[in-house]
């Protein structure tokens, strides 16, 4: 929903659309609040999706792995950015927010698309009672119930 909602957002952020009554400089920073309002509901969750994706005896390490590889494919980006950008424009003047909507569109629309195809993890145990690591003598086990 946050990335239906993103793109909508993405001509105000922009400055394609104006919204009647208030001036473009005030379009684009409700556009920019929105948009990046509906970000952080669409990426807040990705951690925590990539956490019930990864395998057991990976779950500290793979979250962190994955998201950081993205980050590493993802940052090539700019320079297509900016060679689109003059593509769109001319070089005196690159059109960087045609640039930018094209590729946040495309980043909405691809975890849209990974997100409803990709498999969830509902009422999975992760971890099942025989893989559980035993208690050191002396120390309470949190999953028994304490005695009073």
């Amino acid at each position: 929903i946050a990335c239906i909602i993103g793109i909508i957002m993405i001509p105000f952020w922009v400055g394609f659309i104006r919204i009647p009554g208030l001036s473009l400089l005030a379009s684009i920073a409700i556009g920019a609040f929105l948009l990046q309002f509906m970000v952080q509901g669409a990426w807040g969750v990705i951690p925590v999706h990539l956490n019930e994706l990864s395998p057991t005896d990976v779950r500290g390490t793979f979250p962190g792995f994955a998201y950081q590889l993205g980050n590493l494919f993802a940052a090539f980006i700019v320079f297509l950015e900016a060679i689109l950008a003059q593509n769109i424009g001319t070089k005196a003047t690159p059109n960087y927010a045609a640039a930018l909507a094209i590729f946040s569109l495309g980043a909405f629309i691809a975890v849209i698309i990974f997100t409803a195809i990709g498999r969830e993890a509902r009422g999975i145990e992760f971890i099942s009672a025989d893989e559980q690591q035993p208690v050191p003598a002396g120390m309470v086990n949190p999953t028994e119930k304490a005695i009073s």
